[in-house]
């Protein structure tokens, strides 16, 4: 693939590079080809989509690019960015790229919390907590989305933390280096909603894409246990510790997962209104709760 060469029209290029990913497997090869254009050309997809009907051609280093993404590693490595509802997020090696089935994870606690700002008459704002904040994703949201509310969140990786830092500077958000079984023990029995995406991976399953099996670090992937379940169970008992009476919990898991979630949390004697959770296509992803 000739690609790198600078007089290449940009709209061979991209029809190279799009088979190229696709002989490779990546699955949305059209799409991940032009996000590498527009990314080396600093343009949106819409003004690369003019480009590519005129005269353009194609970006040095594009064929580098193409190369490292047909090695399956994440798009979002090689571009720096990763968007997540309303946000764009610096993410690379050493943190977990958000993915957008957690986007309607954060949407139930959005819509509780927003709940409660309107039901305070926005004298005062709610209080949110994100267990395992990875990136920041979730806990850049809750503050972007819901005015007035207070947000805090924790991670332990000495990795992701910098990451979630570079992503959190300016939101407010109260972030701290720790460990989800016992952060912020100062806000027991106060916060109105915890959010949670902890790994859930059991210990014996192997991630399908080579995205995620070689480059998402493996301390977000495994929940620990032969079942997956070390942390989930962890982040439900720091949820009940942190919420107020009538505080909504909510958490995201794998599919298989999801009896097992509802058995824990209404195992514990600590939960009522225990609900499951369908992502956008139709998957049980993730189970909510209201503390006692």
């Amino acid at each position: 693939m000739d690609s790198g060469v600078p007089d290449q029209p940009l709209s061979v290029a991209v029809k190279s590079a799009t088979a190229a990913l696709a002989a490779a497997g990546v699955p949305s090869p059209s799409a991940d080809a032009q996000l590498l254009a527009a990314h080396l050309l600093g343009v949106g997809r819409g003004e690369l989509a003019a480009m590519l009907f005129g005269t353009a051609v194609a970006p040095e280093g594009y064929e580098a690019l193409v190369a490292r993404r047909v090695a399956r590693e994440p798009l979002q490595h090689i571009t720096g960015r990763a968007y997540f509802r309303h946000l764009e997020l610096a993410v690379g090696p050493g943190v977990f790229v958000p993915r957008p089935e957690t986007e309607t994870v954060v949407q139930l606690a959005i819509n509780v919390l927003t709940q409660l700002h309107h039901e305070n008459g926005g004298k005062a704002g709610p209080t949110a907590v994100d267990l395992g904040t990875g990136s920041g994703a979730i806990a850049a949201s809750l503050a972007g989305e819901v005015a007035g509310c207070r947000v805090y969140a924790v991670e332990l990786s000495g990795d992701a933390y910098p990451w979630a830092a570079r992503n959190l500077a300016g939101t407010g958000v109260t972030l701290v280096q720790g460990d989800l079984r016992d952060a912020f023990r100062e806000l027991d029995g106060t916060v109105d909603v915890v959010v949670a995406n902890p790994p859930y991976i059991p210990a014996g399953a192997i991630p399908r894409d080579p995205e995620v099996r070689l480059h998402d670090p493996h301390m977000a992937l495994y929940g620990g246990g032969e079942d997956g379940m070390e942390l989930p169970s962890a982040a439900a008992a720091s949820a009940a510790r942190l919420l107020r009476p009538g505080g909504y919990f909510v958490m995201e898991h794998a599919e298989v997962q999801a009896a097992q979630m509802a058995e824990l949390l209404h195992g514990s004697g600590a939960w009522r209104d225990v609900a499951s959770h369908t992502d956008l296509t139709g998957r049980a992803r993730a189970t909510s709760g209201r503390r006692r």
